[in-house]
């Protein structure tokens, strides 16, 4: 057994090398430059007052775009704690074109779709941009996804996403599972055709191709809207493009409770999704079959010695990361500690069905539909 477990963390230091050479590789691409610049509404379904919502959403009315932007915020409640949010935005910006829909009509468990269908009839133009509140862009990150958006074939461009965390402890342990564990996952996935992903950080299609997919009612009961959302656009017969550029995800858990409950919700909606691949991915914790080697084998010098090489792939793969990213190296002792906490995550998420989204409990079936558990809040 212990020879088992060394032959896993074997295998999980493999991956973790190739990971990090195919994410230099993405993101050494060049991004496209748009022929020509249509008309874009930037629709943003919003639900209270985030950490940093107000930066989040600026990020948006900075962009080096020279076509009319629309930017269309909505709320189920009027009385949303982020509407005060985009009243501050619309004072930095007065230029900025702003349009805000409170609805509370709900069409399903699923209460971001609901969301934005409400908002959907006050959308003016027909390039249509679905991002989420907690998440920042660059300057050229309109120019960049338009781009994609016009190459031959395209229906759908959707972006890997980075961890940025707020202060404290929980936020940059929560980041460390975003940059280092979710996106060298995907760009390996992407690399050998093992996944076809589509994320609700970004989400830039046509109206021709929302229409062609029967918009957004066969959604409002999907725990993973966006890859049905993809799969969809993929049925009828357009591209999903992702661009070699990442959008920054705020991760803002205050308390373990939270970046448990956020982690377990991913990891389920993979399983979901995915089952087979889920499974799989148990070979990609090199750290956790390592210290069972150490375990099992009583010690011996060869799986502390894996433990030790296990821990410097995993470095490795986060210092070349943070050079590909441009970002700061940071707290280089979180990621062992991730790691422990990930494989336990990864094993949990097969005990229940159950995930907690924006304060409600569902249950999710096998076709990764959503049920209401009951209706009373839960603190998140």
């Amino acid at each position: 057994m212990a020879t088992a477990c060394g032959a896993g963390a074997m295998f999980g230091i493999a991956y973790t090398i190739v990971a990090a050479l195919l994410i230099r590789r993405f993101f050494r691409r060049t991004a496209c430059e748009p022929s020509s610049y249509p008309p874009v509404t930037i629709v943003k379904p919003l639900y209270g007052d985030e950490l940093g919502l107000l930066a989040n959403l600026s990020s948006f009315c900075h962009q080096d775009y020279p076509g009319p932007v629309q930017f269309l915020f909505g709320v189920n409640d009027a009385a949303d704690p982020a509407l005060p949010a985009v009243d501050a935005l619309r004072r930095l910006h007065p230029e900025a074109d702003v349009t805000v829909v409170a609805d509370e009509r709900l069409y399903g468990p699923n209460r971001k779709i609901s969301n934005i269908l409400n908002m959907l009839p006050q959308a003016r133009h027909d390039v249509l941009v679905f991002a989420d509140s907690d998440v920042s862009v660059a300057p050229d990150y309109l120019r960049k996804v338009i781009g994609e958006l016009q190459k031959p074939g395209v229906g759908l461009v959707t972006c890997i996403y980075r961890g940025e965390p707020a202060p404290g402890f929980w936020p940059r342990l929560s980041a460390k599972a975003t940059n280092y564990q979710f996106l060298p996952s995907v760009v390996i996935a992407l690399a050998l055709g093992l996944a076809r992903p589509c994320f609700g950080q970004t989400i830039a299609m046509r109206r021709a191709t929302l229409e062609k997919i029967g918009g957004f009612e066969p959604f409002v009961r999907h725990l993973a809207e966006d890859h049905a959302i993809g799969e969809a656009v993929r049925r009828a017969g357009e591209k999903v493009s992702i661009p070699p550029l990442t959008v920054a995800h705020a991760c803002v858990e205050t308390s373990a409770r939270q970046l448990i409950a956020h982690e377990l919700r991913w990891s389920r909606t993979i399983r979901r999704v995915d089952p087979l691949g889920h499974l799989g991915s148990v070979l990609v914790h090199p750290l956790a079959f390592a210290l069972f080697a150490v375990m099992l084998s009583g010690a011996a010098a060869w799986s502390l010695q894996l433990v030790l090489a296990t821990v410097g792939a995993r470095l490795a793969l986060e210092l070349l990361s943070d050079r590909v990213l441009r970002q700061a190296h940071r707290d280089l002792w979180l990621l062992p500690l991730w790691d422990i906490v990930s494989f336990a995550i990864f094993v949990a998420s097969f005990w229940s069905s159950r995930v907690t989204w924006r304060g409600f409990h569902f249950e999710v079936d096998s076709d990764g539909l959503l049920s209401a558990v009951q209706d009373e809040r839960v603190s998140d």
